[in-house]
């Protein structure tokens, strides 16, 4: 897939397709007025007669429309100007691309004025413009023995002035970084769990330091994890055939001494909840428990792409949760890399088991931050739905930062209370910490267990369980929250390197 930005009169460019916007009660939009005079007002016809309205979704393929050099018009409705939030945008954005898909077009130019958003900054429209186009052409076959048809639209051109040339390129460039690294996500988090193993991540790993000198990989196979004394990742594969990995992928974007920011993926390739088995209905979606694995994979390709003047570590504890006559039982005790014992009153509250033992090794890279991502808890779907990430920190900062990089990257969070008094919850008979809390705030108690590995840094926790996939009809791995993390990375190396990085663009919002 080709993105390009282009200038000129929208009426002289040659394109198979050319979208243009019409506003709520039939008022074209500067590009469609073009269109309309060189067409000696067909546009206008069309409105007076009633095919056109400019209703919000609305769409009209106009072919060989006279007076213009591109073969077909596709007039779209932007509505009125409080329908055209980030929600709005993105569903128009999917449905023309599913028309353009369905009409075999090879070429399109976008003419939409920046008025398809609600938002007047360009470089921001243009990159969503980019991610979610691409996100919608994304098509899952990898396992299917009669691949799909490839798609016949390769070549996406958006129209702008030349004054935002310039910002619109390096819009592209981020966008179609971010886009890559969302569908690697997808692809990774869409294999089953016979072939997506702990070992294939680190196959997965590796293949990209292999792609990017930037990238240096190392994998901890059981025999090195057991000799730091990682009994809790450990614990969570000993029912599995399959080893557990450890996979440390450093980014060297910036002078050896400073500090990285790290990025910590839950990856439990399937997950069975162990000896406290989950029902069978809907069990198939475990193989999506690796999705804050796949996000980290998928952000270090976003962040090498784009060349950040930053350090990233990202760090995946892989293993896979299965029942059998090893496996860890409930009322098990554990010691963790960190020296505290833990109670396992339930062994599908893995995830926080693997994830405290790569917290604790991420201390050696002295971070600057640490944010771990994981689709942790069923309680963060009742608590939020599928829209928003769970959100956690030790450091409001921080969390402010990740919040404000989300609303910008339509890949929104929301903050849950960290409060001492939950922490209760987690008491032990038997252990230094139990590792559930009951039913009462699952998602806090959870992050509670976790801030235990923490104390020493500034952290925090992204609960990916309600976003990290789809159920029914459109089953797949969405590649959330990638966008989120390069955006908090993008305004990371923005504060450091000045009001532009290094594409000579803003992103400040």
């Amino acid at each position: 897939m080709d993105f390009e930005i282009v200038n000129g009169q929208v009426e002289a460019l040659e394109t198979d397709c050319v979208v243009v916007g019409v506003e709520a009660e039939g008022k074209l939009s500067p590009s469609a007025s073009a269109i309309d005079s060189a067409a000696s007002g067909y546009l206008s016809e069309l409105i007076a007669s009633g095919d056109i309205t400019g209703k919000a979704g609305e769409q009209l393929l106009l072919p060989k429309v006279p007076g213009i050099k591109a073969r077909r018009v596709l007039v779209v409705g932007l509505g009125k100007t409080d329908e055209r939030k980030d929600r709005h945008y993105a569903k128009l954005v999917s449905a023309i691309t599913a028309t353009l898909r369905k009409s075999g077009i090879g070429s399109v130019l976008f003419a939409l004025d920046g008025l398809a958003s609600a938002s007047d900054d360009t470089y921001r429209q243009v990159r969503q413009l980019v991610e979610w186009s691409s996100a919608e052409l994304y098509q899952y076959d990898t396992t299917k023995s009669k691949k799909a048809d490839p798609i016949k639209l390769e070549h996406i051109n958006i129209l702008l002035g030349e004054a935002d040339t310039e910002l619109g390129e390096g819009a592209l460039l981020d966008g179609v970084a971010i886009a890559n690294g969302v569908s690697s996500a997808r692809e990774v988090a869409n294999l089953p769990g016979n072939i997506c193993t702990p070992s294939h991540l680190a196959e997965r790993a590796i293949a990209l330091a292999e792609e990017f000198d930037s990238i240096e990989v190392e994998i901890l196979d059981e025999a090195a994890m057991e000799a730091l004394g990682m009994g809790a990742l450990l614990s969570v594969g000993r029912g599995s055939e399959q080893p557990s990995r450890l996979i440390v992928m450093q980014y060297k974007g910036a002078e050896q001494g400073e500090q990285p920011h790290v990025l910590v993926g839950k990856g439990i390739t399937f997950d069975t909840g162990g000896i406290s088995l989950k029902p069978g209905a809907e069990m198939d979606e475990m193989k999506f428990d690796m999705g804050g694995a796949a996000s980290v994979l998928g952000t270090l390709e976003a962040v090498a792409e784009m060349q950040l003047p930053l350090n990233v570590v990202g760090i995946i504890a892989a293993a896979e949760n299965m029942p059998s006559g090893k496996a860890t039982k409930p009322g098990d005790i554990i010691t963790t890399l960190s020296g505290q014992t833990v109670e396992v009153l339930n062994t599908d509250a893995e995830g926080r088991l693997v994830l405290c033992d790569a917290l604790t090794y991420a201390a050696r890279f002295k971070p600057a931050t640490i944010v771990d991502i994981a689709t942790l808890t069923g309680a963060c779907i009742i608590a939020l739905g599928h829209q928003a990430s769970g959100l956690l920190s030790n450091d409001d900062e921080l969390a402010a930062a990740l919040l404000d990089a989300g609303e910008y990257a339509a890949d929104r969070a929301w903050q849950l209370p960290l409060w001492d008094e939950f922490q209760e919850q987690l008491d032990s008979n038997f252990a230094d910490i139990a590792n559930i809390g009951g039913r009462p705030a699952g998602t806090i108690t959870a992050a509670c267990f976790l801030s235990r590995f923490t104390k020493e840094y500034r952290w925090a926790h992204l609960d990916i369980a309600g976003v990290a996939w789809k159920s029914g009809k459109q089953k797949g791995a969405t590649g959330r929250c990638v966008p989120l993390l390069t955006q908090y990375l993008l305004d990371l190396a923005e504060q450091q390197g000045g009001d532009e990085d290094e594409h000579g663009h803003e992103h400040t919002h």
